[in-house]
Parts: structure tokens; C-alpha cells; sequence
């Protein structure tokens, strides 16, 4: 696993964090990203080996390997901050407390299944986007 690239793991039946993962990959002009489902092996290793608590988190978690590692909102903000289109509105969010982003934030996770539907399985990369993402 490279530690220079930030690791993204998100709901891989959700379909609006498959979509937010799609924007992301186009955004994504230096390569810093490198992608896995909560649910998959390499996921589920990630958060085992950062005591993470699925109960709590169960959307969007990022990883800076050898740095920290941050979910919900801070995640989603942190991650903008890198895309074109989503650097200043992630930096004005950010001077909001991250307990008042995440009233909003979990709202919207907890209805996401209903709003936007999921899948019956995961995500499979196309061929030319499997380099972006972690496997097993």
C-alpha cells in the first residue's frame, strides 16, 4: 500500500457515496486518492487496525496513513479541500464546529439509503479505475 495517497473508504452499496466516489475520481487531477468499500477485506482491515467504531461510522472515513485519519464531515471537507469546484466551500464550512456539520451530516447518512437507493453489492471498477482502488 503506498503511504503517500490518502485512503477513502465509503458505504460500497450506497448509491450516492458511489456517485460522491465517481466525482471524486474525476476531480482527483494529482492522484492523491486511492479508494476502498467499508465492506471490503482491505476496508475492514483499515478500520480494525484504527479501533474505528462502524456503529458510529458507517459512510465516509479518510485516511492519511502515518498521519490520522478523520470521518464524517471533517472527511468529506478534507477531502473537497483537494478538488477543484470544492476548495472554498470546503474551507468556509470548515470555520463551522465539526459537532454542528455533523447534525447535517448525519441526517443526510441516515437517510441516504431511502433518498438515493443501494445496491445489492459493492461497486466493481471498471478496469481503468482498478489501480484506484485497494484490493485484498
Amino acid at each position: 500500500m503506498d503511504d503517500s495517497k490518502k485512503i477513502v473508504l465509503f458505504d460500497g452499496i450506497c448509491n450516492l457515496c458511489n456517485r460522491t466516489i465517481q466525482r471524486i475520481i474525476k476531480g482527483d487531477k494529482k492522484d492523491i486518492f486511492r479508494f476502498a468499500a467499508l465492506q471490503s477485506e482491505v476496508g475492514e482491515k483499515l478500520i480494525a487496525e484504527r479501533n474505528i467504531d462502524t456503529t458510529k461510522i458507517d459512510s465516509i472515513i479518510l485516511i492519511e496513513p502515518g498521519v490520522a485519519y478523520y470521518v464524517k464531515s471533517t472527511a468529506a471537507l478534507k477531502i473537497g479541500k483537494h478538488l477543484k469546484g470544492y476548495r472554498t466551500i470546503s474551507r468556509v464550512l470548515n470555520l463551522i464546529p465539526s459537532e454542528l456539520r455533523n447534525i447535517v451530516y448525519d441526517f443526510v447518512a441516515r437517510n441516504r439509503y431511502k433518498w438515493y437507493g443501494k445496491k445489492e453489492q459493492c461497486m466493481i471498477p471498471t478496469p481503468e479505475l482498478s489501480a484506484k482502488f485497494l484490493s485484498d
